[in-house]
């Protein structure tokens, strides 16, 4: 790419950004965010899509695709490439959501 402002100014924030998180308090903040932030989000989705009872099969069709292509993402790298803050925190918001919808079940099945 051209040596622009943008991105420079782009390349800048990434730099200062991965700094920031190289602390372990700050990066285990930002993966229990995203646990929870899963955890929120399939409650959400499993609310919201059980409520009109249309479009349930196509909503857990996309919902297994969902976690298998980050499954795959995630388990398909060698183990430095899954220390990526990236693939570690979408791994961790992929368990949180499966971890909720699996409280779901439970509830209803109850």
């Amino acid at each position: 790419m051209q040596n622009t402002r943008l991105n420079n100014l782009l390349d800048t924030i990434t730099r200062s950004l991965s700094q920031w998180f190289l602390n372990p308090w700050r990066r285990l903040s930002l993966i229990l965010i995203s646990f929870l932030f899963g955890f929120f989000l399939g409650s959400a989705v499993s609310t919201t899509a059980g409520q009109k009872s249309e479009l349930d099969i196509v909503v857990a069709a996309f919902l297994v695709v969902f976690t298998e292509i980050f499954s795959k993402l995630f388990y398909s790298r060698s183990w430095l490439a899954r220390a990526a803050l990236w693939v570690e925190t979408l791994n961790y918001l992929k368990v949180g959501f499966i971890y909720s919808l699996f409280l779901e079940a439970l509830k209803l099945g109850s």
